[in-house]
């Protein structure tokens, strides 16, 4: 199996508008499948890629044109400015997890393997899920299953995950499991489960406040006609960025200047979203989640 299958490989490619000498920012390296494609539509220009993810270095390239920096997206700004770059041409992100991430049973991710709960996209980060679960108190826990795996019912869940760990410490897949399975509907036990495992997923690695801080660098990086591609893949993602190119910030809140026109720094160009074909799908089934949005910096 392939590390990471880039994802709308071409969408993304023509959705860059790529300019031969331009300077662009892969956010999310990954596989390298996307960076790769990029620098194919380069001649003298330059891209820079980042991943928080120590696996990633099986899959660097040696290009002169090309310069990887291990570190979470949202301190791109921090780090282009010590290349000397204050503008860019164009950046994508391929949000999420990544196949490599699921599909490595240690690393905690799926539900498919009774694993330590671990969950970080960056393995010297301090906390993982195993801290939070074990940690955490009842109205953190319902708090995280609120607003990141969209629970009505958050108390309950939290309930049970405090009452379980009286008794034992919840360190694998299936002890976590194992607390929620009164809870656990029969008939949609892996989609609960998976909303459970993004939730806690989401807190580990303080994913969108990341996307938060990457989508406001975007503001100051960008050139004037400069792109932006996001791929997201879950409702949370694609809210935060649809209200970053819609209405100009995160929140989603109309800001109007003096004359009651609404403040926009980027320009939708798809005003449907994008989603994967359906050969696509059958190739890699983890992409039909995916939502593609492309913005234009006014």
């Amino acid at each position: 199996m392939n590390y990471h299958n880039p994802v709308m490989l071409k969408e993304c490619i023509n959705g860059l508008n790529i300019k031969p000498n331009g300077v662009y920012v892969d956010a999310t390296f990954g596989g390298g499948g996307h960076s790769k494609a990029i620098l194919d539509n380069l001649s003298g220009g330059k891209l820079y890629s980042f991943d928080q993810d120590l696996d990633v270095n099986q899959n660097l390239f040696q290009d002169k044109r090309f310069k990887f920096f291990k570190s979470n997206f949202r301190y791109i700004k921090k780090f282009l400015k010590v290349e000397g770059v204050e503008k860019i041409d164009g950046l994508l992100a391929d949000l999420g997890v990544s196949s490599h991430q699921i599909d490595s049973p240690k690393r905690g991710f799926s539900i498919r393997f009774n694993e330590k709960l671990d969950m970080r996209m960056n393995m010297e980060i301090p906390k993982s899920a195993v801290n939070i679960l074990n940690e955490y108190s009842k109205e953190k826990l319902s708090e995280i299953f609120r607003r990141y795996g969209e629970f009505s019912n958050s108390n309950l869940i939290a309930d049970k995950i405090i009452e379980f760990r009286k008794l034992n410490v919840i360190v694998n897949t299936n002890d976590l499991i194992l607390s929620l399975k009164h809870l656990t509907p029969t008939s949609k036990k892996n989609k609960f489960l998976a909303r459970v495992f993004q939730a806690i997923r989401i807190e580990v690695n303080d994913e969108l406040s990341c996307l938060i801080d990457l989508l406001n660098s975007c503001n100051e990086l960008l050139k004037t006609n400069a792109r932006i591609v996001v791929i997201s893949y879950h409702s949370l993602e694609d809210r935060i960025v649809k209200n970053f190119i819609k209405k100009g910030n995160v929140e989603g809140k109309l800001v109007k200047d003096f004359f009651g026109n609404v403040k926009r720094n980027f320009k939708q160009l798809n005003n449907k979203i994008i989603c994967p074909k359906d050969d696509e799908i059958l190739n890699n089934p983890r992409s039909r989640s995916a939502k593609l949005r492309i913005a234009e910096r006014i």
